[in-house]
């Protein structure tokens, strides 16, 4: 179904997604927290005051102490929390690249269109199991208003935006680099190395370049110290939130995620290779600065006899337009749901009123294997049980009514596989390019510092 394709590189993609525990929801996606983000807001102070300046824009102590108060939130239950002026300092370090990347999009012409907010919302709310009335009542008592989160959800598809145009786009991996990998890994099995899934966590004391000798030694005896703490007892992910310098700024308590070995570099590879779970290195320096690595998991990777859940399911498609606005298509669309629990026949219903390409076929969308479909319509599709019909669903495509049709366990081909090491390989890429990319923009970037937040 071309309309709901997403684009070409995530068909198969998302197979490899489903061997290991991401979200396909933009909500996640996207870095948000419902919880983080009702609780950025604070009540203003009445003396504010600049913080920081990035090219001739002001960052704010108000600023500061709203996102403080989100990544303090962000915290695991019991934490104890780091030193208040580590935090804030993080904070704002996080709010100078986010000022230097918006900054940079304007540059570029890029702008968010009021729709995309808007489908934003509804896929927000909708993770979290609310209406969109629901969801603004939450904000308000959570002392957010609906300005305010408007324009945080407007930064992150800025960003998001921006990331896709700078990096994303550069991430090209050829069919010689698939080639080269999967020669690799069997030349591997042959001579009995073991295939290994890792889940690390990462604090990065960065090292700034032109450092002299005794500034590195000071920031090596600074991780050494990070380091000691953590493998006395101390919680990793509040230091992580306290002093890592990465750039998601420790955020997860700097969690890299269940990926294969071969896609983390391999200095850290081959410096948790000795290490069991929990365990914590040593300082491990690289090109960035000084890295310190939890082995949250480690375990035998196997993708022999791997399978995924295909899911197939039918839809009828009303395209939004003049004649045609969403008010009155989920009115239509729930008229048809009636009927259809009355007994009228789905795939006749499709075929007199979709208007997708699918209609000919009774909205039959065939086998699809998770990631196949754009996100908003898949997160929808993968709650219903077999014979179960959504609630009309808002798209980027229009409004859609979806019935799951059956599911069943499909072995990975061949060439499912090699679209997982591409989409490994990518995905690698893309974290390697987007690291170098916000440290040479930072570089660029005039930052003036003022009076540290308070």
């Amino acid at each position: 179904m071309p309309s709901l394709q997403a684009k070409s590189h995530t068909t198969l993609s998302a197979v490899g997604q489903i061997l290991r525990p991401l979200s396909l929801s933009l909500f996640i996606t996207m870095g948000f927290s419902f919880a983080a983000l009702a609780q950025t807001a604070v009540k203003a102070r009445p003396a504010d005051f600049i913080v920081a300046v990035v090219n001739s824009e002001p960052i704010t102590n108000n600023e500061v102490q709203a996102l403080k108060s989100r990544l303090e939130n962000e915290l695991p239950p019991g934490t104890k929390l780091p030193e208040g002026q580590n935090l804030a300092k993080q904070a704002l370090d996080q709010l100078i690249i986010e000022k230097a990347q918006l900054q940079v999009a304007r540059e570029n012409g890029i702008r968010i269109e009021e729709n995309e907010i808007e489908l934003t919302i509804q896929n927000i709310a909708r993770q979290n199991q609310l209406t969109k009335e629901q969801l603004f009542v939450r904000l308000g008592r959570e002392g957010l208003t609906l300005s305010a989160f408007r324009e945080q959800v407007r930064t992150q598809l800025t960003v998001n935006r921006l990331r896709e145009r700078e990096v994303e786009n550069r991430a090209r991996i050829s069919d010689s680099d698939v080639e080269k990998e999967i020669q690799s890994r069997q030349l591997n099995n042959q001579s009995g190395t073991v295939a290994m899934d890792l889940n690390l966590a990462m604090i990065l004391i960065a090292v700034p370049e032109n450092s002299t000798a005794t500034e590195v030694a000071a920031l090596q005896s600074k991780a050494q110290q990070v380091s000691q703490r953590a493998k006395s007892g101390e919680n990793f992910a509040a230091l992580a939130t306290s002093f890592s310098q990465a750039a998601d700024k420790g955020a997860n308590g700097g969690e890299m995620g269940l990926r294969s070995a071969d896609r983390y570099p391999s200095l850290f590879v081959q410096s948790v290779t000795a290490l069991k779970k929990n365990d914590v290195s040593e300082p491990i320096r690289s090109g960035a600065g000084f890295h310190i690595l939890k082995v949250l998991e480690k375990k035998q990777s196997d993708m022999s006899g791997t399978t995924i859940v295909q899911t197939r399911a039918r839809h009828i498609l009303l395209r939004l337009g003049n004649d045609m606005t969403e008010s009155a298509a989920r009115n239509r669309l729930l008229s048809f749901k009636q009927r259809i629990q009355a007994g009228t026949d789905f795939a006749e219903l499709a075929r007199q009123f979709s208007q997708d390409g699918s209609a000919a076929t009774g909205g039959d969308l065939g086998w699809a294997a998770p990631g196949q479909f754009v996100p908003e319509f898949e997160e929808v599709m993968a709650q219903l049980r077999p014979g179960q019909v959504s609630e009309p669903l808002v798209s980027r495509f229009g409004v859609h009514l979806i019935q799951v049709i059956e599911r069943r366990d499909a072995p990975v081909t061949l060439r499912e596989q090699r679209e997982i090491v591409r989409n490994q390989l990518r995905e690698k890429k893309i974290e390697d390019l987007y690291t170098t990319w916000l440290e040479e923009l930072r570089g660029r970037a005039y930052i003036e510092l003022r009076d540290p937040p308070q």
